[in-house]
């Protein structure tokens, strides 16, 4: 890592704004901010033919570089935000699996220091209030109903960074608990949930405004019985997580989220466990053993999809040139939308004057060829 000039101006490059896209465009660095204006004799770097988006903003993420957020030391923690960092994700919530109460809060205690450090952005709770139908790779041993009382001993457990929990919201006080997250400014996520259609838009007009990984761990949409996929897609006041690496979502299942949500609507995760940026083995995601082969990450027993191994630049590039969205919607969809989402909007999440210096430089291909924290390069162009 490079040390922090006083200023620098980053020219030549295709610069995405909220405002739509710049040719030639230029980002000044001030320290650690996006100025308005830079000095004379200010150094400047060429990125000719290259692309300058906003940093990544990840609201979903167990893990990578071998790492674990739910289980493991600070140290284990920041190797995996630095991993994730090294693939453009400036901003990181980090994502818990369902455990053991006390374990969950320990954890919690421990990921708070690292958010008023300023490694983190937040704390997601990831069960254990979750569907025994739906559970996916989560242990069903381990799983409770949504009492409110045990949801606020968590969101208290963070010491005020807890950002979101996942409920299957139609469980025993599931529309109490999205209530009481509502009114302590925690986003009530539906996932891991066998609702109904109807049963969705209950938990949604009680306060719910995410839906946790769409289409995954939820029943399929049908045309008689819609179930949970067609109320989160048709609610204005719900985002939609999507995971964008071919193996989670058909091209046309994103597609269709995608075009009916809008690109305000959309933030796409990695949902990554351990082995994200560290490669195929065996890992622990919680208390269950997990089998990455090929980049695809399941069960040990019964093979379920157990999170990924994405990272987002791999989501970006795919959304770009496989699924063909535009540029600008992506970045709304992959940094200002779940920057809004985790109420960071304010430092980061878009390329504006006074917010945090955080960007990737991009080739024409789209692969990641730089990395800007606060101003300092992660990885130098």
């Amino acid at each position: 890592m490079t040390g922090r000039a006083a200023s620098k101006v980053l020219s030549g490059a295709r610069v995405v704004l909220p405002t739509g896209t710049v040719e030639n465009g230029r980002v000044i660095v001030e320290g650690e901010r996006i100025a308005g204006a830079a000095p004379a004799d200010a150094p400047s770097l060429d990125l000719s033919g290259h692309w300058i988006v906003p940093g990544f903003v990840d609201m979903h993420v167990h893990g990578g570089g071998g790492a674990s957020f739910t289980s493991g030391t600070a140290e284990d923690v920041l190797r995996g935000v630095r991993t994730h960092r090294e693939h453009g994700t400036t901003t990181i919530a980090a994502s818990t699996v369902t455990g053991e109460m006390d374990v969950l809060a320990r954890q919690a205690a421990l990921l708070s220091e690292l958010v008023q450090q300023g490694d983190l952005a937040g704390i997601h709770f990831e069960g254990p209030f979750i569907s025994p139908c739906r559970k996916g790779a989560h242990s069903e041993d381990l799983l409770r109903d949504p009492d409110p009382a045990e949801v606020r001993k968590l969101i208290d457990a963070a010491h005020g960074t807890a950002k979101m929990v996942t409920l299957a919201t139609e469980l025993p006080g599931g529309i109490e608990s999205v209530r009481l997250l509502a009114e302590h400014g925690v986003i009530a996520a539906i996932g891991h949930t066998d609702a109904t259609y109807e049963q969705t838009v209950e938990a949604i007009d009680a306060g719910a405004t995410v839906a946790t990984h769409l289409y995954n761990a939820m029943p399929a949409l049908g045309h008689r019985t819609p179930g949970p996929i067609a109320a989160l897609l048709e609610d204005e006041r719900i985002t939609v997580e999507l995971i964008n690496d071919g193996t989670h979502l058909h091209p046309a299942a994103l597609e269709l989220a995608y075009h009916r949500a809008g690109s305000a609507r959309v933030a796409f995760i990695t949902d990554a466990m351990d082995a994200a940026g560290f490669g195929d083995g065996t890992y622990a995601l919680g208390p269950l053993a997990v089998e990455v082969r090929d980049g695809v990450a399941r069960l040990a027993e019964g093979g379920s999809i157990a999170g990924s191994t994405l990272t987002l630049d791999t989501a970006f590039k795919r959304a770009v040139t496989v699924d063909r969205l535009p540029v600008e919607d992506v970045v709304r969809s992959v940094s200002a939308n779940p920057a809004r989402l985790l109420g960071v909007d304010d430092r980061v999440g878009s390329l504006e004057p006074g917010k945090d210096a955080d960007l990737v430089v991009l080739d024409a291909d789209f692969t990641l060829k730089g990395v800007m924290r606060k101003g300092a390069w992660v990885i130098e162009p």
